[in-house]
């Protein structure tokens, strides 16, 4: 499984990176706003600037809702760097934005995914990955990890090529689930990939070990 970190903090990407485990990056507005990101210029350099960090791909999301304007906007971001992913919204243009991009060897995320019926339509339309947010889906009383189960199930049993990117990761039981159930990417926050380094025992171990170094 690969793991993607969701951020637009700079040092954070650098950190995971630095780790030797980072397979990419997802971002959002949102994320660029919480670095003060403001304006396109400055977006694309920052943008830019994940790009000469990672080695993966970058997912860079449109903010269009129309399929001319997801189109235009998706063209220009793949012009910053040939690791840009465009991250397109599922909604009706969004599936014919992903068709267009597909047909024009433009890699694609499908964000804001909830249902299975969701991930089949982006499959069908070529996406690159789909993004399930199973923490969002538990927020409202879901089974986040059973829609992740379901939609690796389903492209599986169907050949898809799309691979499934499990999103909205809060901590890192549903990481290691992620993996046990078959999604190819998790992309979570750096506190959850570093949360897997830590166990009790680790820590009172290595204690043992030092101090035993000591007497010889």
């Amino acid at each position: 499984m690969k793991f993607f970190i969701d951020t637009a903090n700079l040092d954070e990407i650098r950190e995971a990176e630095a780790l030797g485990v980072l397979d990419g990056v997802t971002t959002n507005p949102s994320l660029m706003a919480k670095e003060g990101i403001k304006g396109k210029d400055n977006v694309f350099k920052h943008y830019k600037a994940i790009c000469d960090i990672v080695h993966g791909d970058v997912s860079a999301e449109v903010i269009s809702t129309d399929f001319a304007g997801m189109v235009r906007e998706g063209e220009e971001l793949v012009m910053i760097d040939p690791k840009i992913v465009v991250k397109v919204p599922m909604i009706k243009d969004g599936v014919k934005a992903i068709r267009y991009f597909t047909d024009h060897g433009i890699k694609t995320n499908c964000t804001l995914v909830f249902s299975a019926g969701q991930a089949i339509l982006a499959a069908k339309a070529g996406a690159t990955y789909v993004s399930p947010f199973l923490g969002r889906i538990d927020d409202v009383g879901g089974d986040g990890l059973a829609l992740i189960e379901q939609i690796v199930h389903i492209y599986r049993t169907h050949g898809y090529a799309t691979e499934v990117l499990a999103a909205s990761i809060r901590h890192v039981p549903h990481l290691i689930k992620c993996a046990e159930l078959g999604a190819d990417v998790a992309t979570c926050p750096l506190s959850v990939i570093m949360g897997l380094l830590k166990h009790p025992l680790t820590d009172s171990g290595l204690e043992k070990f030092l101090a035993d170094a000591k007497k010889m």
